[in-house]
């Protein structure tokens, strides 16, 4: 049966390969401002798990500072929603999802929320349209310290 919180054992379901795509410590965007045709979106590596977000610019802004800052809090917001996304998928001891434990253990919640909310910005880039890329982490040392192992 599943154990408490500080027991739980996340088991990746998948280690995505780089292949073609952008490896998360490189550039999204081109020299001329233009987003990759291609990119690995999130996944888990030795020692982090990452995502990327991307946000657009808000046009109706006359300021390029505001829309280059309000593209890059809605990337962030968006590579958190990727991240999570990605978390709630993975199984945990006893076959059930990340998901269905958050359910009924708010305390597993709690972490979570916190671990994404704490995630790293690794990498921000911004677009000719003054949209904007991040890149987000948060290390497999620090989930385990939160009670979270991830295990491949």
């Amino acid at each position: 049966m599943f154990k408490k919180s500080s027991m739980v054992i996340l088991a990746a379901v998948a280690v995505f390969g780089f292949g073609c795509a952008t490896a998360p410590d490189r550039g999204t965007v081109s020299k001329e401002g233009e987003i990759q045709r291609e990119w690995v979106e999130q996944g888990i590596t030795d020692h982090y798990v990452f995502a990327r977000g991307i946000g657009a610019a808000d046009q109706s802004l006359a300021n390029k500072t505001q829309k280059m800052a309000t593209s890059r809090n809605s990337s962030i917001v968006n590579a958190q929603y990727n991240m999570l996304s990605l978390i709630k998928g993975v199984k945990l001891e006893g076959g059930i999802t990340v998901e269905k434990a958050i359910e009924t253990d708010s305390l597993i919640a709690t972490k979570i929320d916190a671990a994404i909310k704490g995630a790293q910005v690794t990498r921000t880039e911004w677009t000719a349209d003054d949209g904007c890329v991040v890149v987000l982490r948060v290390s497999k040392k620090s989930l385990k310290e939160m009670g979270l192992k991830l295990v491949e």
